[in-house]
C-alpha cells in the first residue's frame, strides 16, 4: 500500500529523544528518513545502556526504519555531502546543541534562499531567541522550568516523570508541526521554519494546572497517584498486596460505588463525602473506609465489583505486565523489526490504518547505510575510501 510519507526525504542531524521521536513517526508513515551520526559512537544515546541484546533502550525506541549515515561534520568534505543531501531533501531536523547548526553552515536566510521549497524544524530546550536561547535544557531540567515538579510528587517531595515527557511533547509537535507543513507546501509550494521548544512544549501540556492557579490562585497540590482535586481516584490497595486504580467522576459514580463496590449504600449520603469537594476534604477517612473493604478482596475481586459497577480502574502494571498485556496482544499490536543485535518485538504506531500499514523496518548500525547513501550521491568507490581515510565518515 502507498503510505502517506512515501517519497519524502527527512535529512536528520539528531541525538537523544526529541527529535529522533519526531523522525521515527515519520519514517512510520514511510518518510525515508536519513539519520547522520558521528562517525564511530554515533548518536549519544546508543551508550545510554544496554538493555536490548547489548543495544541500548532509548535508541531502538526512537530509531527504528531510518538509514544511518556517518559524517564528521567537522570536516569540508563532510559537509560537502551533507549540502548535496540537504539539496534533494524535503525536510532538515536538528536537535544539536544552541549555535552548532550554524556554525556547520547551516543558517535558516541561506538554506531557505537556497532551497525554497525546504522545511526546516529546529528543536531545542527554549527556542532560537530570549534570554533562555543559550541555556542547557535536559529532559529534567525543562520539567523543572515548565513547573511539573510542582505538581507531581507526594506533599513532602516533588517528583519527575518516569519517562522523558518533555522531550517526548517536544518530539511530537515537531511532528505535528512538519506534516502540517507538508500539507501547506502542497498548496503554496514554498516550505517554512518552525522552531519548536521543549519549554514550550510541555508549558502547553500544564495548562490545566496554569489555570487552576489563575491570578495567583493556590496551584494543584503535590497528591502522589492520587487526584489533586477528585477523590476518591487514585491507587488503592487489595488483600493480596495488589493495587487497583480507581477514578469517579460525578456524584452518581459516588453513588454506584458505594451501594456495589464498597456495600455500604448509607455512605453516599454521609455529610463528610456527599460532594467531591468534601471527598477531597476528607479523603484521608474516606480513604480508611475504602482500604477495609479491599483488605478482605483479592486484586481480581476488587476489579471484579468496580467492574460490575462501571466504575474505571484499572490494575497499577509493571513493565512485564506491559508486554504481556492481554489487549495489546487480542489487538494484535505487536510486530518483529530488525536491529544490530538480532529481531526483536515492536509495538506498532498507536492509531489502527485502514489505507496503509506502517512501516516497521529495522534499528540501524553506525553508518550502515553510508556507502549507499554516497554511491546515490554519485561518489565513486575511490572517493568513498578517501572519505573513509580522511575521517570524514
Amino acid at each position: 500500500m502507498t503510505r502517506p510519507l512515501d517519497g519524502i526525504t527527512v535529512v536528520s542531524l539528531e541525538h537523544a529523544i526529541a527529535a529522533p521521536f519526531c523522525t521515527r513517526q515519520l519514517a512510520d508513515l514511510g518518510a525515508r528518513v536519513i539519520k547522520v551520526e558521528r562517525p564511530g559512537a554515533g548518536d549519544f544515546a546508543r551508550a545510554y545502556d544496554q538493555r536490548v541484546k547489548g543495544v541500548a533502550s532509548h535508541f531502538i525506541w526512537v530509531n527504528r526504519s531510518k538509514e544511518s549515515l556517518s559524517l564528521d561534520l567537522k570536516q569540508a568534505a563532510a559537509r560537502a555531502v551533507l549540502g548535496e543531501l540537504v539539496a534533494r531533501a524535503d525536510v532538515l531536523i536538528q536537535n544539536l546543541a544552541p549555535g552548532a547548526a550554524a556554525r556547520m553552515g547551516l543558517h535558516e536566510e541561506e538554506l531557505r534562499a537556497k532551497h525554497p521549497s525546504l522545511i526546516l524544524c529546529d528543536v531545542s530546550g527554549y527556542g532560537n531567541d530570549g534570554p533562555y536561547r543559550d541555556k542547557k535544557a535536559y529532559d529534567l531540567l525543562t520539567q523543572s522550568e515548565a513547573g511539573f515538579l510542582s505538581v507531581t510528587g507526594t506533599p513532602g517531595e516533588p517528583s519527575k516523570a518516569g519517562i522523558s515527557i518533555a522531550d517526548i511533547a517536544a518530539g511530537m509537535y515537531a511532528y505535528t508541526n512538519i506534516l502540517t507543513a507538508l500539507l501547506q507546501r502542497g498548496k503554496t509550494g514554498v516550505g517554512s521554519h518552525i522552531d519548536v521548544s521543549m519549554l514550550e512544549a510541555l508549558g502547553e501540556w500544564m495548562g490545566y494546572p496554569m489555570y487552576y492557579a489563575f491570578e495567583g490562585a493556590a496551584a494543584p497540590a503535590r497528591t502522589a497517584a492520587s487526584h489533586a482535586t477528585i477523590y476518591p481516584y487514585g491507587p488503592f490497595e487489595a488483600g493480596d498486596g495488589g493495587t487497583v486504580m480507581l477514578g469517579l467522576q460525578n456524584e452518581r459514580e459516588w453513588k454506584l460505588f458505594c451501594d456495589r463496590v464498597l456495600l455500604q449504600p448509607e455512605l453516599a449520603s454521609d455529610a463528610r463525602f456527599d460532594a467531591n469537594t468534601k471527598r477531597s476534604e476528607n479523603r484521608e477517612a474516606l480513604r480508611r473506609i475504602i482500604l477495609d473493604v479491599f483488605s478482605s478482596l483479592d486484586t481480581a475481586q476488587v476489579v471484579e465489583r468496580l467492574d460490575a459497577a462501571q466504575i474505571a480502574n484499572a490494575r497499577v502494571n509493571d513493565m512485564a505486565g506491559l508486554w504481556a498485556h492481554p489487549q495489546l496482544k487480542a489487538r494484535q499490536r505487536w510486530r518483529e523489526v530488525g536491529s544490530p543485535a538480532g529481531p526483536i518485538p515492536a509495538l506498532l504506531p498507536p492509531g489502527r490504518q485502514s489505507a496503509f500499514d506502517y512501516r516497521m523496518d529495522a534499528v540501524p548500525a553506525v553508518g550502515q547505510h553510508t556507502n549507499a547513501i554516497l554511491r546515490e550521491l554519485g561518489r565513486s568507490d575511490a572517493d568513498i575510501a578517501a572519505l573513509r581515510e580522511a575521517g570524514a565518515i
